[in-house]
């Protein structure tokens, strides 16, 4: 065309080329609806005046939307659009979302509310940890590590983990640092599970887990426990989850469990192995985050100890909870080397290593934190457990089902409530006492709620006096 233009005409080039535009953009209509305006891609200057032979190229033409504050933004509505890769887009958000939003909320405004949603210890990390920290800082220990950490955190949590879980791992090839347990978690799945897998997964459950299972093109099959087993899966349902899904390449074992705070004992998680030994190809992701937070003279056990089970599972650990150090975002994996290399390879081209001050406190968690200071935090957690359990027992229609023994949450069941819309109770409860819990629907347990009591004992004073005169109410 604008060689036509120039050959009858006798324009110069240039002047050709801007008649050329003009013409193409007279022939599109512009739009007042949707305020689409058309473009050129290549390359133009500020003025036409001034394009030139050398200066302007021209491909395709692209329809972009001309927001309301004159920038150009891609529109969501438009089949040219860019668009977002359908994983995310089946990724289902949280109802604890629309609590934590309403709690932000009160909070801009001025209003006190008592949260009892977070789950992360009120306490400091050890001293031993924090100076740990400092001095990295300042010695200026701020360099990339090896993609797996530290050789001597490494060390440590195989000399951990042979010493309180009898479980041997190589440091050098079984062990992975990552950037919080999350992470760990996550590469766990999709290292070894991909599109048409199921991944099997006990409720209640971390809310993370089946929506991982989506970003990984997996499925994940939720598998139904019953209250007065403490929510712990049992060897038939096991059993039957696995018959009715031939699929299945990974079973997700949280233990001791957020949201129920139930833990295994040593005879339940050999029931289930010896389930899964006639399901070979199934790998095992224990998440063993709490491992640390049992009461009652409770021993866990951790899942690759059981016999024949060490070489498909994936255990899942860190520093957040027992340590409280969840800003430091320091987890890992231990595993063996195929499952190690394969999670290694995917953190490699994701994060890199996770932060060199980060794996020098956990280091310093490992080495100089005694067992004293730990076994005191426990004695602290077992007494605000125990008082918060004894407030719920005074309260008319609430139920309590068992006794948590581990983490340090309590699942309440409130179905006499609200005819169980434990999401409506959770935002009147806000709304009305400005206490926050999170609503057990999120977790997979709809009618009950979920109390963190990692809080202060003031605070959980507080809060059981709010949820008291908030239920005699109705």
């Amino acid at each position: 065309m604008t060689r036509v233009i120039q050959k009858k005409y006798n324009l110069p080039h240039s002047i050709s080329i801007v008649l050329h535009i003009l013409l193409l953009l007279s022939c599109y209509k512009y739009n007042t609806n949707n305020n689409h305006i058309l473009v050129v891609n290549g390359y133009i200057s500020s003025s036409l005046s001034s394009i030139n032979s050398n200066t302007f190229r021209y491909r395709s033409f692209h329809t972009i939307t001309k927001s309301s504050n004159g920038n150009d933004n891609d529109s969501a509505n438009d089949d040219n659009a860019i668009k977002i890769n359908s994983l995310v887009s089946n990724v289902k958000i949280s109802k604890t979302i629309e609590v934590f939003g309403k709690v932000k909320e009160m909070e801009s405004n001025g209003i006190e509310v008592t949260s009892l949603c977070v789950g992360e210890p009120d306490f400091p990390p050890p001293k031993a940890v924090l100076e740990a920290a400092k001095s990295a800082i300042t010695n200026a220990k701020t360099k990339y590590t090896a993609v797996t950490g530290i050789v001597e955190l490494r060390q440590a949590i195989a000399k951990d983990l042979q010493t309180r879980k009898s479980t041997s791992y190589n440091p050098n090839t079984e062990i992975l640092i990552g950037n919080g347990a999350k992470q760990n978690v996550y590469q766990g799945m999709l290292a070894t599970c991909g599109e048409n897998d199921v991944v099997l997964i006990p409720a209640p459950y971390w809310p993370s887990y089946p929506e991982m299972a989506t970003l990984v093109g997996s499925k994940a099959v939720i598998i139904d426990t019953l209250p007065n087993d403490g929510y712990l899966l049992s060897p038939n349902a096991l059993k039957k989850a696995l018959h009715d899904n031939p699929n299945t390449r990974m079973i997700i074992l949280c233990n001791p469990s957020n949201p129920t705070g139930s833990v295994y004992s040593k005879t339940q998680l050999q029931d289930l192995a010896n389930v899964l030994l006639d399901y070979p190809k199934v790998i095992i992701l224990a998440d063993e985050i709490y491992e640390r937070l049992t009461y009652d003279n409770i021993q866990h056990t951790s899942f690759a100890s059981i016999d024949r089970m060490f070489n498909r599972t994936i255990t899942i650990n860190g520093f957040s909870k027992a340590y409280a150090m969840t800003g430091f975002r320091l987890g890992y994996s231990a595993a063996p080397q195929y499952l190690t290399k394969a999670c290694t390879t995917i953190q490699s081209q994701l994060t890199s290593c996770a932060g060199s001050i980060s794996q020098i406190a956990g280091l310093a968690a490992l080495t100089l934190v005694s067992e004293d200071e730990m076994n005191g935090n426990i004695l602290i957690m077992t007494t605000k457990r125990d008082y918060v359990l004894s407030q719920l027992k005074t309260i008319p229609g609430v139920i309590i089902n068992f006794i948590p023994q581990g983490a340090f949450y309590i699942l309440v069941n409130l179905s006499n409530f609200y005819n169980g819309d434990d999401t409506q109770l959770c935002l009147d409860l806000l709304e009305r006492k400005q206490l926050a819990l999170v609503p057990g629907s999120s977790f997979g347990a709809p009618g009950t709620v979920r109390i963190s009591y990692a809080t202060s004992m003031e605070e959980l004073q507080i809060a059981m006096m709010k949820l008291q005169e908030f239920l005699a109410d109705l």
